[in-house]
């Protein structure tokens, strides 16, 4: 190695060290809360909205976080877009640990939040008052004027001085407003969907009500198959008009998957995907096949390939289909191939089908062929002119007439034969 490059490596290494002993840098929130199952909901709820990416890209903020029940019932109350607020809400920035709430100068302060960072606050939305009250209890509430002190400090979780502190707190933070915003994220559905060029599958959702069912799942993971506008002209498609309710309700659930599964997780799944429909009332499931990156799903009444995706930002994935998937427990199987027509004798006007086979004819003993010398006969044989059809005694039944009738017919054909039979040896020897 050159002697000039020494020193140069050297400072490179020391560079690569003082950057993982910056805080600002190797810090991850998702990692330290990893260690606190207390606060797994929260960990991932923050993964998935993006947050913990910009906690990481800071370097002095506070965390607050709750406990996995209470995490699990604010979630349940929001949709993405008020969720994401509450929990910028719970990102202070500057550094809290316990000494310094219980040290406010005149027992109240106001910190600035994530939220406010956003410009999508109003008025003072993106700020928390914190109050050190008596007894040692010091409680959070939002800044705007008249605002409650919903929550209270619980107890530290960790601190990394004076970089990122994680406190308990009992409740979240919350602005009058904030659950009651769920009408644009609604809006914000269908405009997607709109916009996509699946008009008539976003006025389903909206009539029919599953608009907020797909809002509510949007929060925890939600796929959705969106069949575009042409797919409900095609044929055989089911008018939804003329749908009961009830059924409209489960062919719109059938096109939900209640888990983000973008298209290339898709790919991989070898085994039936439960829909929003499984349940008590059938299994509802969707299988999937792939042909180079071509995702096909089949429902066992018909298939639809997937058109693009329109939207995946975890947990929420929308893509549109070409044609409408029919669940099987509401429309019945594909039908099966038409068999081949066989080749069927017609039966004469006014005769009885017969169901079982024909019996074989009788045949006549056949003569025994005239010799090879025998001179050929001077014009061909033919039946008498005088012979009148043989008609069946009247004691006789139809069949063994008929039989009768086949028995001298095929003799005389047998008779006919023997004699050109004879006839052709005969040429043979002369010749």
């Amino acid at each position: 190695m050159e002697k000039g490059r020494v020193p140069s490596l050297l400072l490179l290494m020391a560079v690569a060290l003082a950057s993982c002993l910056s805080p600002a840098i190797c810090h991850n929130i998702t990692a330290i809360l990893n260690n606190f199952p207390d606060y797994t909901v929260q960990n991932n709820y923050m993964s998935s909205t993006k947050i913990a990416d910009e906690v990481n890209s800071r370097q002095t903020l506070t965390c607050l976080v709750l406990p996995n029940a209470v995490m699990s019932a604010l979630a349940a109350n929001h949709n993405p877009p008020s969720l994401k607020k509450a929990l910028q809400l719970l990102v202070l920035l500057d550094y809290f640990d316990p000494q310094k709430l219980h040290d406010i100068d005149g027992g109240t302060t106001i910190t600035t939040t994530l939220f406010q960072t956003t410009g999508e606050a109003i008025g003072e939305q993106g700020f928390v008052n914190i109050t050190n009250l008596r007894g040692g209890r010091v409680a959070f509430g939002s800044a705007i004027p008249g605002s409650k002190l919903t929550s209270d400090y619980t107890k530290s979780v960790r601190q990394i001085p004076y970089n990122i502190s994680i406190l308990e707190i009992s409740d979240p933070i919350i602005f009058p407003g904030l659950i009651d915003d769920g009408a644009a994220s609604d809006r914000n559905l269908t405009a997607i969907l709109e916009t996509a060029g699946c008009k008539i599958f976003a006025s389903l959702i909206s009539s029919s009500g599953m608009i907020k069912i797909f809002q509510a799942a949007m929060v925890t993971g939600l796929t959705l198959f969106a069949p575009n506008d042409e797919a409900f002209k095609a044929k055989g498609v089911p008018d939804p008009n003329s749908l009961s309710s009830a059924d409209l309700v489960t062919l719109l659930q059938y096109h939900a998957i209640a888990s983000y599964i973008p298209k290339d997780s898709l790919k991989t799944a070898h085994h039936p995907i439960a829909t929003m429909a499984s349940g008590a009332a059938g299994n509802y499931e969707i299988t999937v096949s792939v042909q180079g990156d071509d995702v096909t799903i089949h429902t066992g009444v018909d298939s639809s390939r997937i058109a693009r995706t329109v939207l995946d930002e975890t947990p929420v994935c929308v893509l549109t289909m070409e044609s409408v998937l029919l669940p099987e427990e509401l429309f019945g199987k594909a039908p099966a191939p038409a068999p081949a027509e066989a080749n069927v004798t017609p039966i004469p006007q006014g005769a009885t089908p017969v169901s079982a086979p024909a019996p074989t004819p009788k045949l006549a003993k056949v003569p025994t062929p005239a010799p090879a010398f025998i001179s050929p006969p001077e014009s061909p044989v033919t039946a008498p002119a005088t012979e009148s059809p043989v008609t069946a005694p009247a004691s006789e039944s139809p069949d063994e007439a008929a039989d009768k009738e086949d028995d001298k017919s095929l003799a005389l054909v047998v008779k006919v034969s023997s004699s050109f039979v004879g006839l052709a040896a005969a040429v043979a020897v002369l010749w």
